[in-house]
């Protein structure tokens, strides 16, 4: 569990726009969240579920930002805008993780038990990104905008895409795509593009037949 002057130092590190620590502590509903969910946890480690979830419920309400109070998460945990967060009850944060506004670590329906992601350390996850299902977030990993990550990302790469695909791992570049957060492949341009293609072939092998 990170202390309070810890987190405080993560968000001027990590947000440019921070002027010092007590305007982060008054007024970043991200940092409002993780101090409101690190009370909750620990009630909910003793067992006090409803208490838990009475504050997270709480922080929901204040900050837009809804993280189970069962969720494990790390020291030095920064949210960056934060409306519209959500982590799962069996999920798992390591340290000096980076998330952004509308970012969702969340299940799939399909499975029991662990049903919720495990991010490791110094993983970014861009801003819309979706992490579904108990799958594993390698060290170091940078998860697009807008990706929907459904399989294991290794770490030291970088995924976009949906679902998300591997285009960097240890610097070097896996396949041709865009790297960064706003020129991400559009899947339903893509799909569009498919069809055209389908439709120009089919005229194509019409005008044969004539």
């Amino acid at each position: 569990m990170g202390t309070l002057k810890e987190d405080i130092n993560a968000f001027l590190e990590r947000d440019p726009a921070a002027r010092n620590g007590f305007e982060i502590f008054m007024l970043y509903p991200g940092f409002r969240a993780i101090r409101m969910y690190r009370r909750a946890h620990k009630h909910y480690l003793k067992g006090h579920f409803f208490r838990a979830r009475l504050i997270s419920q709480r922080a929901a309400r204040k900050t837009g930002i809804e993280i189970h109070p069962g969720a494990k998460i790390g020291r030095r945990f920064v949210i960056d805008h934060g409306v519209g967060i959500v982590i799962g009850e069996t999920a798992e944060i390591g340290d000096d993780v980076l998330i952004y506004q509308g970012v969702t670590l969340g299940g799939t329906g399909k499975d029991v038990g662990k049903r919720h992601p495990t991010v490791g350390n110094r993983v970014m996850i861009s801003a819309g990104a979706k992490v579904l299902g108990p799958i594993n977030i390698g060290d170091g990993a940078r998860i697009a905008a807008g990706a929907v990550v459904l399989k294991d990302v290794p770490a030291e790469s970088t995924v976009v895409g949906v679902p998300a695909k591997v285009v960097k791992q240890n610097g070097k570049r896996v396949q041709k795509a865009p790297l960064d957060q706003i020129n991400i492949p559009d899947p339903v341009q893509q799909e569009l593009e498919k069809i055209n293609k389908q439709i120009k072939d089919i005229k194509n092998t019409l005008r044969e037949k004539e």
